[in-house]
Parts: C-alpha cells; structure tokens; sequence
C-alpha cells in the first residue's frame, strides 16, 4: 500500500506541474498575441521562482501517471475553447488553483516555502486583473 506521503508528494508533483505549465501558456500570450515584454518578463520570473522551489523539493520520483485515476477524466469546457479571452482565463484560474494545493500541502512540509507560495497566487491575482484588461481590448471582448 502507498504511503500517504507518497500520494501528498504525488499530488505536490501535479501541482507543480499544472502551475509551470499554466505559466508558460499565459507567458506565451503575452510574448505573441499582446507582444507585452513586461508581462512575458513577469510570468518567466514567476516559472523561474517556482523552479527555484521545486529544484528543493523533487517530487518526480513520485509521478505514477500510469495509474492516475484523474488522467482519463476531462468535461466539455476543458476540450474547446473559443478565443485566446478563454485560453487565458483557463490557464490563469488553473495556476491560481494549482499553488492553493501547492500552498496548503507545503504547510505539512516546509512552512515557509508555503508562505512563498502563497505570495505567488496573490502576485497572479494583480497579474489576472491588469492581463485581462488588456486581453479584453486586443481579444473584442466587453468590459465587465
């Protein structure tokens, strides 16, 4: 049987995972649909900033994808997306939502490297309302 452990280091590794991957497509947005060189610059400190983290942490020997229940799942609103507005707001919700996991399981293993993340998700709070803004503008979306 699989030590909890194991599985939180499981789960700690998808998180990393998700949130540099979530990172890099935001990144990308800003580098070729805005062509925004402070908003590219700031989203590759960010990944620069989380590897910094994880190089500490590798939790890679944990992955065990093969027999992942989750990789099979997916819903309608994950397989299309209807503009760059929604590939954005999908990558930006799922990096918020990936260092809140990251931030909660680290308090059980190094508390300060949660408060590190903790300060990430709010800089990508700011980094979601100024993006939007602009992605609005450039995508015809309306203001809200």
């Amino acid at each position: 049987m699989e030590a909890i452990q194991d599985k939180i280091k499981r789960m700690i590794d998808a998180n990393f995972n998700r949130t540099r991957e979530g990172l890099r497509v935001i990144e990308d947005i800003a580098r070729f649909v805005l062509g925004n060189k402070d908003t590219t610059n700031e989203m590759k400190l960010l990944r620069s900033d989380l590897a910094k983290i994880e190089k500490n942490f590798d939790f890679t020997l944990s992955r065990d994808t093969e027999n992942d229940v989750g990789t099979s799942l997916s819903s309608d609103i994950e397989e299309r997306r209807g503009s760059v507005f929604d590939i954005f707001k999908a990558n930006i919700k799922r990096i918020e939502e990936s260092l809140r996991v990251l931030e909660e399981t680290f308090k059980t293993i190094d508390i300060e490297m949660s408060k590190k993340l903790k300060s990430m998700r709010y800089k990508i709070y700011i980094i979601e309302r100024k993006f939007e803004m602009e992605l609005k503008e450039i995508d015809g979306q309306k203001q809200n």
